[in-house]
Formats: structure tokens, C-alpha cells, sequence
């Protein structure tokens, strides 16, 4: 059996933007601008980048809801699920807890009423929801029950990967810890593979394996997470790092972007991507930079960090 589950390869995602009065597309929206990327068994791969980074159409071309405009996108797994950022408008207002929770299994399989009411009675447990309460509305629970909620729908199916969209941050302080632990042991009970998309570095920090870091459309940094988030080596994973509040300590302005403004993606940027913006930028990053191996195991966009 592979320990490869999904594999892009040099993958791009284009949107129409703009188009001439005879239909024809003139101008595109450049979201994923060359994707390479492996999802191993098992683990957890972090996603992180500025909004705006490309980080929602990557979970959306993860998920089969969009296609490659160009590139290979792999597939060996089975199936795949998707927790929400907001637990409540991702839930059916309508339906009881226990359709809700088995509604991927009734589209895939049809199975009967008991059978899905069994299952949800077991998935409930497993993520901490009483089996007296599967016969009430989404309403009628609270943020964090509701994450636990979505988390047991995922299950059900029993998906190769698992797409995590900003699991906790719409929910209290006090809550996040308990969906996070809650996710951690679900993971070691079923070993679930899990794509985890956040702007909360201490959360990738704490949950992922590894970690991608992305830039208008590209991963500019990838490797183990305690490397790469405590010794980056690109330039934006440096400065991402730098942006993360520190209580009691002052900022380091010694290294600052040039520009604090993402570039637009219709018209991508020459060479580097990040070169406008770079605090380093010097000769030779006018060329287009390739993700390529670098020390530790790491991969990097960036030729002075390589070379």
C-alpha cells in the first residue's frame, strides 16, 4: 500500500477574470501557480500564508471541487472530508444531529436508518457528544459541540484525508484546546491523515508534522514543522514568523518587507514572486526560482538559500 495518498505535480488553478465582448477570456485570476506537493499517510501537513496566498483554492482542489487548469493532480486514496472554519453554517439547520452526522454515508451507500442511527450513536461518543442528544437541532448546541459535530460527519465516511479549514478559530480560547486534543487523539486511535489550513502558527505548530508555507499561489518554504517554524529559511517564512505578536518583547524591525501589500495574481510578478517585497533581494532573484532540496531535508524557492 502507498504512503502516498494525493500528489500534485507542477499543478496551476486559473479563474476567468475578465472577458472580451465575444466571450473569450483576456484577463485570469493566477490562484495556484505551480503546485508540488505530497500528502503522506498518517501525518499532518500544515498549511500557512497571508490571506490571499492561495490557501482556500488549494483546500478546494483537495477536495475534488476544482480541477487543475494545468498539471497532475494523484489520487490514491479513497476519499476525502472537510471540517469548517464555522461549525454552525456548515451544519444543516434543519436536520437532527444524527443525519447530519451520517449524511456522507447515506450519499455514498444508502444505508438504512438503523444502521446510520448505530453509527451516529458510536461516532457521537468517540468525539464527546451524548447519544441522547442526536435527535436535536444544530442550534441547540454550543460552538465547540458543534466542531465536535462536524468532526464526527467527517468520520463517518471514513475518509483517507481530512481537511482541516481553520478548525478553531472561530471558537472561545478555552474551547480550542479541547478540539485540538480531541483531534490529536483521533488521529493516533484511527490514524487519519490530516490537511491542517491556518493562519494560527501555534496551532500548526502543535498539530502538524510538516508544514508548507505559501505565497501568492506557491510553497516557498516545506519541511518538518519544529524546523521550519523554528529555524525558516526563506525570507517570507522568516518575516510570517516575525508578524506573530510576542508578549514582552518589542518587534524586530531589522527585517521588514519592502512592500506590506500582497501583488495582485492577474499579473504575476517577474522572477521571484517575492523579490518586490524581499528585504534580501539582490541580483539573481529576477530569475524564476524553483522549489528545490536544501539542508535538513527541507525544500526551498529561493536560490541563495540552496545554493
Amino acid at each position: 500500500m502507498s504512503d502516498i495518498l494525493l500528489e500534485l505535480n507542477s499543478v496551476h488553478v486559473n479563474f476567468p477574470a475578465r472577458k472580451n465582448w465575444l466571450g473569450r477570456v483576456t484577463e485570469q485570476v493566477h490562484a495556484l501557480n505551480g503546485m508540488d506537493l505530497q500528502i503522506r499517510r498518517g501525518e499532518t501537513l500544515g498549511i500557512v500564508g497571508e490571506s490571499g496566498c492561495g490557501k482556500s483554492t488549494l483546500a478546494q482542489l483537495l477536495m475534488g471541487m476544482l480541477k487543475p487548469s494545468s498539471g497532475q493532480c494523484q489520487r490514491t486514496g479513497d476519499g476525502m472530508q472537510m471540517v469548517f472554519q464555522d461549525p454552525l453554517s456548515s451544519l444543516d439547520p434543519r436536520l437532527p444531529v444524527w443525519r447530519i452526522i451520517t449524511e456522507p454515508v447515506w450519499i455514498k451507500k444508502r444505508s438504512s436508518e438503523r444502521e446510520r442511527r448505530q453509527l451516529a450513536e458510536t461516532l457521537a461518543e468517540l468525539v464527546g457528544i451524548r447519544a441522547e442528544y442526536l435527535d436535536r437541532l444544530p442550534h441547540a448546541f454550543s460552538g465547540g459541540q458543534r466542531q465536535r459535530i462536524a468532526i464526527a460527519r467527517a468520520l463517518s465516511s471514513d475518509p483517507d484525508i481530512i481537511v482541516l479549514d481553520e478548525p478553531t478559530s472561530a471558537l472561545d480560547i478555552s474551547v480550542q484546546a479541547q478540539i485540538l486534543n480531541l483531534l490529536v487523539n483521533l488521529q493516533r486511535q484511527r490514524t487519519l491523515t490530516y490537511v491542517l489550513i491556518s493562519h494560527n502558527v501555534s496551532v500548526v505548530r502543535h498539530m502538524s508534522d510538516r508544514v508548507a508555507v505559501m505565497y501568492l499561489g506557491q510553497i516557498v518554504e516545506l519541511g518538518d514543522t519544529q524546523q521550519v517554524l523554528g529555524s525558516p529559511s526563506h525570507p517570507y517564512t522568516q518575516l510570517l514568523l516575525d508578524s506573530v505578536p510576542k508578549t514582552g518583547s518589542l518587534l524586530d524591525e531589522s527585517l521588514a518587507l519592502r512592500k506590506t501589500e500582497l501583488p495582485g495574481n492577474r499579473h504575476l510578478p517577474v522572477g521571484c514572486y517575492f523579490r518586490d517585497r524581499c528585504p534580501l533581494a539582490t541580483t539573481g532573484c529576477e530569475a524564476p526560482q524553483a522549489l528545490q532540496n536544501a539542508a535538513g531535508g527541507r525544500s526551498v524557492r529561493c536560490w541563495r538559500k540552496v545554493s
